[in-house]
């Protein structure tokens, strides 16, 4: 890890850009943060989008943890911002935009070219980022995962022992093959869920709730579209990671 930017926002806050081999990432923390008081890390999870188009969401969901004490990071995942793109997911997503554009449901097999690659890539870049992460001194464990794309988060629960409690955003399309694996995670879950998403499933995203192996899990459901998760869900997602993982 190589750290390539450093500014201090104005709550106090650092932010500092950094690359993990050609994986752009950004951490952030608050000043009080030292390797005598460490702080918990909670990694922010993000659709495929970019970290560019995505940095006024990050960067709030970043402040909101800082105020709790946690420190805060996230990489840019396989396919987007400058990384290279893959063509395997290109076809899919242009499969997935005709189907929708046809009112037709979305096959199974689209969302497992569109998902299964993703996360078979993204989740060892994870594991790799939790290493270098966890080497530095102002940073310490337990840690959470907070976000999307749901299914990298499941995976990182089943596969990282590391991480011991998540907040998931549902939303996106999850593979068959995903459900078999929520029945193994055990960490403490919370889901939030927007009742009128209006790119997802919401039967699934209840199915794949009750399949979580997890003996606590809650799902926090609110109404409105995708981007309408209000403030108040945030605040109690920072409930449930100071009950875990402090």
């Amino acid at each position: 890890m190589q750290f390539t930017s450093e500014q201090r926002l104005d709550d106090g806050v650092i932010e500092r850009g950094f690359i993990l081999g050609e994986i752009p990432g950004i951490l952030w923390m608050t000043t009080s943060a030292s390797a005598s008081a460490p702080a918990p890390l909670i990694l922010l999870g993000h659709p495929t989008l970019g970290l560019s188009k995505m940095y006024p969401r990050l960067v709030a969901r970043a402040r909101h943890a800082a105020a709790e004490g946690f420190a805060t990071a996230t990489i840019e995942l396989p396919g987007s911002g400058d990384r290279p793109r893959r063509a395997a997911a290109a076809r899919a997503h242009a499969d997935l935009r005709r189907e929708m554009e046809a009112n037709e449901p979305v096959s199974d097999e689209i969302v497992d070219a569109l998902v299964l690659p993703l996360v078979d890539e993204a989740v060892p870049e994870w594991q790799a980022a939790l290493d270098a992460l966890l080497s530095l001194p102002e940073i310490g464990g337990p840690v959470g995962y907070s976000g999307g794309v749901i299914s990298i988060g499941i995976r990182l629960a089943v596969v990282e022992p590391r991480i011991a409690a998540a907040v998931l955003f549902a939303g996106s399309f999850v593979p068959r093959v995903m459900f078999e694996e929520a029945r193994q995670v055990t960490i403490p879950l919370h889901v939030l869920l927007q009742w009128d998403d209006e790119g997802n499933d919401r039967q699934a995203a209840l199915d794949l709730f009750d399949a979580f192996g997890s003996k606590e899990k809650s799902l926090h459901a609110n109404m409105g579209g995708h981007a309408g998760v209000p403030q108040f869900a945030g605040d109690v997602a920072a409930q449930f990671f100071d009950r875990h993982l402090k």
